[in-house]
């Protein structure tokens, strides 16, 4: 082992807990894993913000740095660098300084591109907590949330519902109903109201967080930024006024940024997501619609589409009431995107869905065939 190597890999032998990063999260785990960069002489540094060739991370004792990323630049772009990612850079002395390679992630939040191209874009990596912000500013939309829901779900980490501008309904009891009906729609998930303007709840929702690595997600205007700042205990993103008309604020974030939060825990905050695609989030969407995943083990037939199938459980709930039908319909939805857009990649995904759409079709003709027959 070289002597410029030694200091290095002493540093990483240490607690975690005394650790210059772990603030940003780093532990025993990453530091075992990063051992065999350590002994090459690199250092670790956690990625806190990317752009086009480059980017900025926090290195041990030297604060936030500037390294080039052509070596992690693959035409994957699921393996691209990205905001949370923990990386090996050179150490200091070399202009430019080069990412050379990062730590495989624990979790990281993925979603379709806006393109018609079966390709993914990865928002942020090695996340505990998915924040998502709803603004009650407007009516909720239930199945967005539901759709934000499953890309939570899948990324591996742990949903939280945050429902911004709290304040915009001072009515005690109509905000119990708001929560009930978002807590309806995402079983197993904490519903917070928040009002980062004047502070009720943001205290709990920062106590959630402070327990590891969050990503903040929502749509333009659900007043990311503001939480973030509240979160934050400073005024570290822009944020610009809502309008008088519709309540919604414009697009301030660009960038996804990282920041340590001064009661513990790291945030991750993201711009304003105009589209929200699923990308090969089946287990997501199940998760999410949990209820009709069990109710689908008691149908008579194990690959029931819950259509028209005989003996179907899940329909039988939609009969009785106990399943509405807003969410069977969203469901279906979701279910029928991700198909989409796994089947673009995986052929026996396409098979199978053929097979579906052949056998459904004949269903159809049957049927049709028989109410003729009926009528003569």
């Amino acid at each position: 082992m070289s002597s410029s190597a030694s200091p290095s890999s002493s540093a990483f032998s240490s607690g975690s807990a005394s650790h210059a990063l772990a603030p940003y999260g780093w532990d025993e785990e990453w530091a075992a894993a990063f051992a065999p960069y350590a002994e090459r002489g690199l250092l670790p540094g956690r990625v806190v913000r990317v752009d086009r060739g480059s980017c900025d991370l926090v290195v041990t004792e030297e604060g936030v740095i500037r390294a080039d990323t052509t070596y992690v630049t693959p035409h994957d772009p699921l393996r691209v660098i990205c905001t949370g990612d923990w990386a090996a850079v050179d150490a200091p002395g070399g202009d430019p300084r080069y990412v050379r390679d990062y730590l495989p992630r624990r979790t990281s939040f993925v979603r379709s591109t806006s393109s018609k191209r079966s390709e993914g874009q990865i928002l942020a990596a090695n996340v505990d907590h998915a924040v998502i912000a709803v603004s009650l500013a407007g009516e909720l939309d239930l199945g967005r949330i539901e759709r934000f829901l499953a890309l939570g779900w899948e990324s591996g980490a742990q949903p939280v519902v945050a429902l911004t501008k709290a304040d915009l309904v001072p009515d005690a009891t109509a905000m119990s109903y708001l929560v009930e009906d978002v807590e309806t729609t995402a079983p197993g998930v904490q519903v917070l109201p928040v009002s980062a303007a004047h502070g009720d709840g943001v205290d709990v929702l920062a106590a959630v967080v402070s327990g590891g690595t969050s990503v903040l997600l929502g749509q333009s205007g659900a007043g990311k930024s503001t939480l973030a700042n509240a979160l934050a205990g400073a005024d570290l993103m822009d944020v610009q006024a809502i309008r008088d008309v519709d309540g919604k604020g414009r697009h301030t974030t660009t960038t996804r940024n990282l920041l340590v939060l001064p009661g513990g825990g790291v945030l991750i905050d993201t711009p304003g997501l105009r589209g929200v695609g699923l990308y090969d989030a089946g287990t997501g969407v199940g998760q999410v619609f949990a209820e009709i995943e069990e109710l689908a083990q008691g149908c008579r037939f194990q690959d029931c589409a819950h259509v028209a199938e005989p003996g179907c459980a899940v329909l039988a709930a939609l009969e009785d009431g106990t399943l509405p039908e807003r969410r069977l319909d969203s469901y279906r939805k979701l279910i029928r995107e991700n198909q989409r857009i796994v089947a673009k990649t995986d052929a026996r995904v396409r098979a199978d869905m053929r097979r579906e759409w052949k056998r459904r079709g004949a269903e159809g003709k049957a049927a049709m065939e028989a109410k003729r027959g009926r009528l003569r």
